[in-house]
């Protein structure tokens, strides 16, 4: 026996349009399988309310049920599936139900994971090692895609503003049912947006965006390393309409510093003394990047080569305590143009540790500077 359809949906068979819509949104609301878990009988009674709203909601299918008690034997229907294609409609209809369900968030969430978000850009940023130790705020400026001035990046004119689409009825989407399955697909005229610009912007020609410079500052903080990649959220390349903007990346290059090698928190400084402060010992005072000396003792007899290490001296642990060490290599230098004197000292010198003289001076220097 033909079920009564409009029985299903509690409406006189006198009802218009929208009451089966309302009456069908109430009833779906009520018997939807996502707030009855487990219920077979809420589950059959949600499929008997799309059957019956599939054809009460399409003119010429509730025209023939209304004459023939029926749908899909009458003219103009082929056999196979009765409820032939639901256009947007019934999309629009689940949009407004899931909007309720989910309280008023359905239908947005699906229309944001439609809209694409920003190009994310990437800035190389050169910065010397001194503003690698104390931190900077670097100034930045680049090109990029945002949102046009004279539209506030709708793409439409100044003062007209957009119209939904008639297609998709502003969901961005069309909706086709087989069955209980349903399948969609964006909306070609929309594209996806579900809204339509009839009158351009000038500036953008209805794209809603231009390339512009940007300007703005990035914080480095103290103690980054080389390769440090900053994420500056937001200001990056504007996304579509409605959809967020990407990210900026700021890829940080430390310049090569004339005198300090780094070491990950390390410095490193190559210091060069003489042969006599070698062997006697000597005093230094290193420059360091904050500002301060750092004093070295180097004891008598000191070779070349020959590594110290003062604690707390080189660059801040980024986003640690404390700081790492500075490093000193002593380097001593050889003498090349010597004097007679000099010679003749050098030669009285190597006699008193048992050189031949004839090879005093070389193999008193290759000893005494080896490493």
């Amino acid at each position: 026996m033909p079920r009564d359809y409009y029985s299903t949906l509690s409406v006189p068979r006198t009802a218009t349009t929208e009451e089966i819509k309302q009456a069908y949104r109430k009833l779906a609301l009520r018997y939807h399988p996502d707030k009855n878990p487990g219920d077979a009988s809420a589950e059959e009674k949600f499929k008997e309310l799309n059957e019956a709203y599939q054809v009460l909601s399409d003119p010429q299918k509730k025209a023939q049920y209304d004459q023939f008690g029926t749908v899909g034997t009458g003219p103009g229907f082929a056999g196979g599936n009765p409820f032939g294609d639901v256009g947007a409609g019934l999309g629009d209809i689940f949009g407004d139900i899931f909007e309720n369900f989910f309280g008023g968030e359905g239908g947005g969430r699906r229309r944001a994971s439609r809209l694409r978000k920003g190009a994310d850009l990437r800035y190389d940023l050169s910065i010397s090692l001194e503003e690698a130790y104390h931190g900077t705020q670097a100034p930045l400026q680049f090109e990029r895609v945002q949102a046009c001035e004279a539209c506030g990046g709708t793409g439409a004119k100044a003062g007209t503003g957009l119209k939904r689409c008639s297609t998709c009825r502003g969901s961005g989407r069309i909706q086709y049912a087989q069955g209980f399955f349903s399948l969609t697909q964006t909306c070609n005229r929309c594209q996806g947006e579900g809204q339509i610009i009839e009158n351009p912007c000038s500036r953008c020609q209805g794209n809603g965006k231009v390339r512009r410079r940007a300007e703005l500052k990035v914080r480095v903080p103290p103690g980054i390393r080389e390769g440090t990649s900053l994420r500056i959220a937001g200001e990056g390349e504007v996304g579509g309409f409605g959809a967020p903007p990407g990210d900026l990346y700021v890829l940080v290059q430390i310049r090569r510093h004339p005198t300090f090698e780094r070491l990950e928190d390390d410095l490193l400084i190559e210091k060069k003394i003489s042969f006599p402060h070698a062997a006697l010992g000597t005093l230094l005072e290193i420059a360091t990047l904050n500002q301060e000396k750092a004093k070295i003792k180097v004891p008598a007899g000191t070779q070349s080569g020959t590594v110290f290490r003062v604690r707390e001296m080189g660059m801040p642990r980024l986003q640690r305590r404390g700081y790492g060490d500075l490093m000193v290599k002593i380097l001593v230098e050889i003498p090349q143009d010597l004097t007679e004197r000099q010679r003749e000292l050098l030669q009285e010198f190597s006699k008193t540790l048992g050189e031949e003289e004839s090879s005093s001076p070389r193999g008193f220097f290759k000893r005494a500077f080896k490493g």
